[in-house]
């Protein structure tokens, strides 16, 4: 068969005698590009849908295998600069998934350090324009007074919350101990890290999303928020536990990737207690864990996690 005319992206799929019936994310996971044409908005938020061609190898033999190619509608994650300005002045532009704008603006101005709580915030409108979202957000003279002295202007790619900033002293916000005392029990962060795919939408038909998680004390999803930065989906977390009225004392956050310093840090500046990722932690993590004491928790997997820091807080029932 010949890959259709009109498909922009064209994926090979070779024998692989250990993985029976693929999942079709991990058979979409070359390098393509969608022009923008071929993109088409679905009823799901921060989903788009793409023609994509899938070619797949079937080997009757080691000498004799037949290729195949199917053309298929993707399910695709959506990205786009997000420019946050605060009282006319521009502070940052992040690729962002175009969901919970609103939260995440509030949980971004909270986790770091613009203000001190959601009454800081006087104003928040969305602007959407042709190369990206515009949300201006009015603060308080106090709190603009100290975002202006700290003329910290960052320009984030995904995965990226630092880039721009002025001097290396930035880079590390200040943060006060967390003070939280809630005990979290192995069982918890068990049940928690494997209900955690079933709670992500986007992610299951897109695989290309993180997910931030706000669990109870015995690790009850509460509320999780997507992005397609690890650190955006934190930061929407923050804000819609906000407006929700959800206290970060009594709980855990989990999250879908490595526990880098900046996801240990905004949860610091949130004040959870306790972290847990279903990946690694980088040194600086550690230090910023130790110096807020969090319990820092990694490589979370059924049957298995590691605790780094502060193992005070969990216990075995």
């Amino acid at each position: 068969m010949k890959p259709s005319q009109n498909s922009n992206w064209a994926c090979w799929i070779g024998p692989n005698p250990d993985v029976g019936n693929m999942d079709k994310r991990q058979s979409l996971e070359n390098d393509a590009a969608v022009t923008a044409e071929d993109e088409q908005s679905t009823s799901e938020p921060g989903i788009v849908e793409a023609s994509v061609d899938v070619w797949t190898a079937h080997q009757h033999s080691a000498a004799d295998s037949q290729l195949d190619v199917q053309t298929i509608t993707d399910k695709i994650a959506e990205e786009t600069a997000v420019a946050l300005v605060y009282n006319d002045l521009s502070h940052a532009v992040m690729m962002v998934s175009p969901t919970d704008l609103e939260a995440f603006a509030i949980g971004f101005s909270l986790t770091e350090g613009i203000i001190e709580s959601s009454n800081d915030i006087y104003d928040l409108q969305l602007i959407h324009g042709a190369v990206g979202i515009e949300v201006k957000i009015s603060v308080s003279n106090q709190c603009f007074a100290g975002l202006k002295d700290r003329r910290r202007s960052l320009t984030g790619r995904t995965g990226c919350g630092i880039c721009g900033a002025e001097s290396l002293q930035q880079i590390r916000l200040p943060v006060k101990p967390v003070t939280g005392d809630c005990v979290i029990s192995h069982a918890a962060i068990q049940h928690a890290t494997q209900a955690l795919a079933d709670n992500q939408p986007i992610q299951s038909v897109t695989g290309a999303v993180h997910g931030a998680a706000w669990c109870d004390p015995d690790g009850t999803i509460l509320q999780l928020c997507e992005d397609v930065g690890r650190h955006n989906a934190l930061d929407k977390l923050v804000g819609r536990m906000c407006q929700e009225g959800l206290s970060a004392a009594a709980g855990f956050l989990l999250i879908s990737s490595r526990a880098s310093y900046e996801v240990v840090q905004k949860a610091a500046m949130a004040g959870m207690p306790v972290v847990v990722a279903v990946s690694a932690p980088t040194t600086m993590a550690l230090e910023v864990a130790q110096q807020a004491n969090i319990s820092l928790v990694g490589f979370s997997s059924a049957g298995r996690h590691v605790v780094y820091t502060n193992s005070q807080r969990l216990t075995q029932v």
